[in-house]
């Protein structure tokens, strides 16, 4: 029997949740956070490494195209709580740690709960 990841199922559905509430903002340029949150919500039914890598990797390159987007809008962002939160330079980052959190976890057992024969 498959054992299933429910700190990755309930880190996406929170990304999710999140997700719903930036689409629905007008104030919101970019948020990756629902398709995020529907791979995490997949990756933890699963337990696919080799999906696990993909993603990271992916995250990766989104989070670096966010960056540099985020960094040539910044002279037009504002320094308050929404004008950080709803810009692809926060988003970027976290895409980018995200990412490379995916892929050390995708080579653990405290996440993915794989055994390394796998």
């Amino acid at each position: 029997m498959r054992k299933h990841s429910y700190i990755t199922m309930g880190l996406g559905i929170f990304l999710v949740i999140f997700g719903c509430f930036m689409f629905f903002n007008k104030n919101s340029v970019v948020s990756p956070s629902g398709l995020i949150g529907l791979v995490l919500i997949y990756l933890g039914w699963k337990q696919s490494k080799r999906a696990m890598i993909i993603f990271g990797h992916s995250c990766i390159v989104m989070g670096a195209y966010l960056i540099t987007w985020g960094l040539y809008l910044l002279p037009v962002s504002s320094p308050t709580f929404t004008g950080i939160i709803f810009r692809p330079l926060f988003w970027g980052i976290f895409c980018l740690f995200g990412g490379i959190c995916a892929l050390y976890h995708s080579f653990c057992t405290c996440v993915m709960n794989c055994r390394s024969g796998k």
